[in-house]
């Protein structure tokens, strides 16, 4: 075997495959073996695996001189001052240069002396001016100038507005304070959303009280110049057109009470005086058709538009205390002939006045004492039984009905001599069936008895 190798060594140094260099070392059995079996019995494949790897042998070989060459030439430039062992640390030549020690490339600095850590840059490199970071350490806030903090509200969505502006309608309705509820929605990012105000406003009023319809129509002539402009609401008005068709399954009088408050707000120049016209002849829409004829009927009047003020009514507190009584009377005057406990509550609801509920209790406790028989005490103990029940009078207002009775009981029997007995059984039939208390029973006032002295009086009667 040795011999075989032997004479295949100088069959390649003959042909150029092996330098003079290389030929001194010597070669493993299987190396050896794999170039004598080019001419064998090789397929294809394994013949151009062979020629592969006889390539990147070759280049190897090219690359471990190229890097021992240039060892030489640094040191040949350095003139051998600093000799030493070029493994040993403390004897490498160039420690702080920045050439590639991988063998590989031309021996250049990297990135051109640009890279690494604590370097300025190439030479010629220009740098713009940076702006400062505030999560720099040296960060100077004050030496940045002035400074201005403002607070950032985010728009409300379509969702986020109802669910905002409706708590602070329905608590209008409450205080009746127009300037709170500005102050509450300038502080809100309504943005391009602003006019929905108006139409959430009037769509809650629809379904409300006559009160609060007026409240909303002095509501939308306060906030025009101050929140909101007139084409924002008349595009509020407009909206409100369009949905008709949805409000009337809620409120069948919608188009009749839309017309009333487009008619009032252009009283109150809440809506441009043309805002009618730019409808005529443009509507399709039967329901928007009718609140417009209604505005212009109103607004055409001969009393022209003074008498729009009182569009809704005068409602609640606001009525007279003689026409509040005068409709009270009327209302137990009606129940007593219908009978219908229901349509006294709605009548007494409307009135809107319930802190003056005490003088229904005592209008109805009069015409008990000044009626005749057994149904008119009946008939008002079920009533205000069914009032009780249903808390729309309170016990306050109930207390005090009946005491205003007691006071004026005496003057009383002086035209209904028996107001007294009348008096003391309708008190006992309210309190057994749980209408007033039996400390308000026990207050009403006795009949005072007259007695006889004793015999050294003369026999006059003492009173």
């Amino acid at each position: 075997m040795a011999t075989e190798v032997e004479a295949w060594t100088t069959v390649l140094e003959q042909d150029g495959l092996l330098g003079s260099g290389d030929a001194e070392k010597p070669y493993d059995d299987d190396d050896i073996l794999n170039e004598v079996e080019v001419n064998g019995n090789w397929t294809p494949q394994e013949k151009a695996l062979h020629e592969a790897r006889l390539k990147a042998k070759a280049k190897r070989r090219l690359r471990r001189t190229s890097s021992r060459d240039s060892t030489r030439e640094s040191l040949s430039e350095t003139g051998g001052e600093l000799g030493g062992d070029p493994t040993s640390p403390k004897g490498k030549v160039g420690t702080n240069d920045r050439k590639s020690r991988m063998g590989k490339g031309r021996g250049l600095p990297k990135k051109g002396g640009a890279g690494g850590k604590g370097v300025w840059g190439a030479a010629g490199m220009v740098y713009e001016m940076e702006e400062p970071d505030a999560k720099d350490p040296n960060y100077d806030e004050s030496a940045q100038g002035e400074t201005v903090y403002a607070t950032v509200v985010p728009e409300l969505d379509e969702r986020e507005l109802e669910k905002t502006v409706n708590p602070i309608v329905q608590e209008y309705f409450e205080h009746g304070d127009t300037k709170e509820v500005q102050m509450l929605l300038e502080g809100l990012n309504l943005g391009h959303k602003k006019f929905k105000v108006s139409s959430l406003a009037v769509s809650l009023s629809l379904e409300g009280k006559a009160s609060h319809r007026e409240l909303t129509s002095r509501l939308l002539s306060d906030m025009v110049g101050k929140v909101l402009t007139e084409t924002e609401m008349a595009r509020a008005f407009d909206k409100m057109l369009k949905d008709l068709p949805d409000l009337i399954l809620d409120t069948p009088e919608a188009p009749q009470m839309l017309g009333q408050f487009i008619a009032r707000a252009i009283a109150d120049h809440a809506l441009p005086m043309g805002f009618l016209d730019h409808y005529k002849g443009k509507v399709d829409c039967d329901h928007a058709r009718a609140a417009l004829n209604r505005a212009a009927v109103l607004l055409s009047m001969k009393t022209e538009m003074v008498r729009l003020d009182n569009v809704w009514g005068v409602g609640g507190g606001q009525r007279p205390v003689k026409h509040l009584i005068k409709e009270m009377n009327l209302l137990l005057k009606e129940y007593l002939v219908s009978g219908d406990v229901s349509e006294a509550e709605h009548c007494l609801r409307d009135l809107e006045v319930p802190h003056f509920h005490h003088e229904l209790v005592y209008e109805a406790v009069i015409m008990v004492l000044e009626s005749k028989g057994e149904t008119a005490v009946r008939m008002m103990t079920k009533l205000l039984k069914a009032f009780w029940e249903t808390g729309l009078i309170t016990l306050d207002q109930m207390n005090r009905g009946f005491q205003r009775v007691y006071d004026e009981l005496a003057e009383i029997s002086l035209d209904v001599p028996l107001a007294q007995t009348i008096m003391e059984s309708f008190l006992e039939l309210c309190y057994q069936e749980s209408v007033i208390t039996k400390q308000l029973r026990d207050a009403c006032p006795t009949r005072g008895r007259k007695r006889f002295v004793s015999e050294g009086d003369g026999g006059l009667i003492k009173h």
